[in-house]
């Protein structure tokens, strides 16, 4: 009886190892099968976060906001204004920055107020249709035609809605969008300074002349400083997630696919602010 219950135990057992080695496989399968759909599940959560964090920022790079809503932003306070007319919004960082800018330039009898501050897609789009609608700056383009030539005059300085960084809350115009003044001796030794000590303070001259920087894009404004620890980044994303079939909602945007906006406007700036 012993040797029989012997050969029949033996027997059991060459019988159920390979139903265990089955059963283990089986299972390890099972198992690998259940992380593989977990962890697909995981990254198509994170590629829906990223997808959701995209829309996001395009939203915010296009001045699709309001900036008295965002924590991040501050109202300039009215003594800074050159104009004093009416609220001006700014990134906290880049206020902070200005206002130690303005005390080294008021140490030194310079004055360096600003005129213009955060222009979201709405302010930017009443500008821009403002200037359609006004001979200014147009020259002799015939007054409210709409045509090739007459956007391309206006975007010599103007930027179209949802292509301006004035949307970050990064960017500042300095003592008036005006080249006649900055020609001026009160001028000229305010922008002297400026491009001496501006970049102590994080800010630089976005758009500098064309010749010196190889750019297309925007005529020189030395009225306008970026503040880059901020717009650098911005200026990166905008890169990578805006295109010209985003830009539309003004008049004249007909004329957007006809040419790169984004590339050849928009990102097309001195190179020390990228």
């Amino acid at each position: 009886m012993d040797l029989l219950r012997k050969i029949t135990d033996k027997d059991i057992l060459k019988c159920a190892l390979p139903v265990c080695i089955v059963i283990f496989f089986t299972m390890l399968i099972i198992y690998s099968s259940l992380l593989a759909t977990e962890q697909k599940k995981r990254n198509e959560l994170i590629k829906q976060e990223q997808l959701r964090k995209d829309a996001e920022m395009k939203v915010y790079l296009m001045g699709k906001f309001d900036p008295s809503t965002r924590e991040d932003f501050v109202v300039v306070p009215e003594k800074y204004s050159l104009y004093n007319n009416g609220k001006m919004y700014l990134r906290k960082e880049t206020l902070n920055a200005y206002l130690k800018m303005q005390e080294a330039a008021q140490r030194e009898g310079v004055q360096i107020k600003i005129s213009s501050a955060t222009r979201n897609f709405e302010y930017q789009r009443e500008f821009w249709n403002g200037k359609w609608s006004t001979n200014t700056e147009i020259d002799a383009i015939e007054k409210n035609t709409e045509n090739f030539n007459r956007f391309k005059k206006i975007l010599e300085y103007v930027s179209v809605p949802g292509t301006s960084r004035h949307h970050w809350g990064t960017e500042i115009d300095i003592n008036g969008a005006n080249l006649a003044y900055f020609n001026s001796i009160k001028g000229i030794r305010e922008y002297q300074w400026l491009a001496k000590n501006a970049g102590t303070f994080g800010f630089c001259q976005t758009y500098r002349n064309k010749d010196i920087d190889k750019r297309t894009g925007y005529n020189e404004e030395r009225w306008h400083w970026s503040y880059t620890p901020l717009s650098k980044t911005f200026t990166e994303e905008y890169r990578r997630l805006v295109t010209k079939e985003d830009i539309y909602g003004f008049i004249g945007d007909k004329y957007v696919l006809e040419q790169d906006l984004v590339n050849q406007y928009a990102l097309s700036i001195n190179p020390e602010c990228l």
